[in-house]
């Protein structure tokens, strides 16, 4: 057989084939990861009270968006175990009567050619009655904000007068950012446990007339500080030392890094090292190390990173923090997941 040459001409075409194959596939995979970002969570706006009306704003997305959609869900009173609300995805939602006593929130979808992510919104305040009573005077938490001690909230006052009140005490950050509900702490009174260290706490108000019901949320309490342990010896006495606490209080993907920021307390202040840990399934895990300082017991903190791209793939991210202190004493771990869609 004869061999077939191939000119000059040939292979120039040739390559520019491969070159151009290779750019266009270099562009395909650069905009599969350019589905749209959020940088900054949607908020709602309106009256938390039957009848009217509220409306989503879709926060800030990086990666041009070119269409949004919602779904609004209805939650218990401090913004857990929501659920969504049936037909209810325009940007507006009027409020039902079904909404009472609960919160709102928002889920907002951006989408372009390439993608889609999602981010949901605060929750609302608790929503009252069309016609339930109007909070004059706010509630207010009285007593000492000690562990083994009692606080007690006042009812406030109201317009008209309520024929009955409830209560729900909840355990917030120090900054009152996220508060939770407590369990069974139902009563005027709430005695202060270990677990309320480092944290505030307030009640929810909730006021009954025959025309409906109306919720505020009280003044919150100092921040707790934990009981103490003392030994004596002759004339001299000694606090042991306890081991810090960490709390992480938001986690999100702007690009390729994770933001987290996260509250440390301890009670010896000064440096403190984070240790922080990137878990997913079927990748290794990843650690770090991270220093921040306090200068006094309790402290807010921001911190970002970039994971290793095991971890910055589609699936749930788990980020778990850990404290040491200057005398290597260990916080307990503390956790959150993140979405990458």
């Amino acid at each position: 057989m004869k061999r077939q040459r191939i000119g000059w001409r040939a292979v120039l075409v040739l390559a520019t084939m491969v070159v151009a194959g290779g750019a266009a596939g270099a562009v395909a995979m650069a905009r599969t990861a350019a589905a749209p970002v959020n940088t900054t969570a949607p908020a709602i706006s309106g009256t938390a009270k039957e009848g009217s009306t509220l409306t989503a704003t879709n926060g800030s997305w990086t990666n041009s968006p070119t269409a949004f959609s919602y779904q609004w869900r209805r939650c218990a009173t401090d913004g857990t175990r929501c659920g969504d609300i049936s037909g209810a995805t325009d940007k507006t939602y009027t409020l039902v009567a079904g909404d009472v006593s609960h919160t709102i929130r928002v889920e907002v979808t951006a989408s372009n050619s390439d993608g889609k992510a999602t981010a949901t919104s605060k929750a609302t305040d608790v929503v009252d009655s069309k016609n339930g009573p109007t909070n004059t005077v706010r509630p207010a938490v009285s007593g000492s904000a000690q562990v083994g001690e009692e606080l007690t909230v006042s009812n406030g006052t109201w317009n008209p007068t309520p024929t009955s009140f409830s209560r729900q005490w909840q355990r917030c950050d120090a900054d009152l950012e996220t508060c939770v509900n407590l369990a069974g702490a139902t009563g005027r009174t709430y005695g202060v446990r270990s677990a309320d260290a480092g944290h505030r706490l307030r009640a929810l108000v909730t006021a009954h007339t025959s025309s409906g019901v109306s919720t505020t949320a009280s003044s919150a309490s100092a921040v707790v500080a934990g009981g103490t342990t003392t030994t004596v010896t002759t004339s001299t006495t000694v606090q042991g030392n306890k081991p810090p606490s960490i709390r992480i209080l938001s986690l999100k993907w702007v690009g390729r890094r994770v933001f987290s920021r996260f509250r440390v307390c301890d009670d010896n202040p000064g440096k403190i090292t984070i240790i922080e840990r990137d878990n997913k399934a079927r990748a290794l895990a990843a650690s770090r190390r991270f220093s921040v300082v306090l200068s006094a017991a309790c402290g807010s903190f921001a911190k970002s990173w970039t994971p290793a791209s095991r971890f910055r793939t589609r699936g749930k991210l788990v980020v778990t923090m850990r404290a040491v202190d200057s005398s290597h004493a260990l916080s307990r771990l503390t956790s959150r997941s993140l979405i990458r869609r």
